[in-house]
């Protein structure tokens, strides 16, 4: 088996990635957050991953999917929910399970409650799972580290959104993608991505 992420065997799960959970977030700062957040997303649309974006009480507290987020996928379905575990709702799990992928990525908030709840019960289902923790908030530091302790304990794996694009980019010379992942570094990927636009600059091809 492959341990490492391909674009043909992963699919991205966004969940509850909304100003009225943002506003609760203390584990970052929450700009980055959403940077980061926005760079996980700009990969899954550079390497064609199924995504399936779900929301929890928007009309209650937590409002509509960020406005930076839905700007990226404004024809892509949102799936709103009254339950805090995206596996317990039945439409978000199906949408989940049409992927076809067993490799799932994770964002969004509450890491403590939303994140957490849908990881377990997807690893308890067969699924691997993989916490892009620096594209999730908790409401506290100690509490996000926490959840991803034990998500970990139960056969997660953490990462973090540069590792996901480098890690299904691996090779340079992969021209499909190339362009696509090299956007999303530059963009986001502070001085590496400086460095990248430098080469680009002093060193054309």
């Amino acid at each position: 088996m492959d341990t490492l992420l391909n674009p043909a065997d992963c699919a991205i799960v966004l969940l509850d990635q909304q100003a009225g959970l943002a506003f609760a977030v203390q584990s970052m700062d929450r700009q980055q957050l959403l940077g980061n957040s926005v760079a996980l997303l700009e990969t899954a649309l550079a390497f064609a991953l199924p995504i399936v974006v779900s929301t929890s009480a928007t009309k209650v507290y937590s409002g509509p999917l960020l406005p930076d987020l839905q700007a990226l996928i404004p024809d892509l379905p949102v799936i709103d929910r009254r339950s805090m575990n995206v596996w317990e709702d039945a439409a978000g799990q199906a949408a989940i399970v049409a992927t076809g992928r067993k490799k799932l990525l994770f964002s969004g908030m509450l890491t403590e409650a939303c994140v957490s709840f849908a990881v377990l019960s997807a690893l308890a289902d067969g699924y691997d799972c993989y916490v892009v923790a620096d594209a999730c908030g908790g409401m506290s530091t100690a509490g996000h580290d926490v959840a991803l302790r034990r998500m970990e304990a139960h056969g997660a794996q953490l990462t973090s959104w540069l590792q996901v694009v480098l890690e299904l980019q691996r090779d340079w010379t992969r021209k499909d993608t190339y362009a696509g992942a090299r956007a999303v570094i530059e963009k986001h990927g502070g001085g590496y991505g400086i460095g990248l636009r430098y080469a680009s600059a002093m060193l054309p091809v």
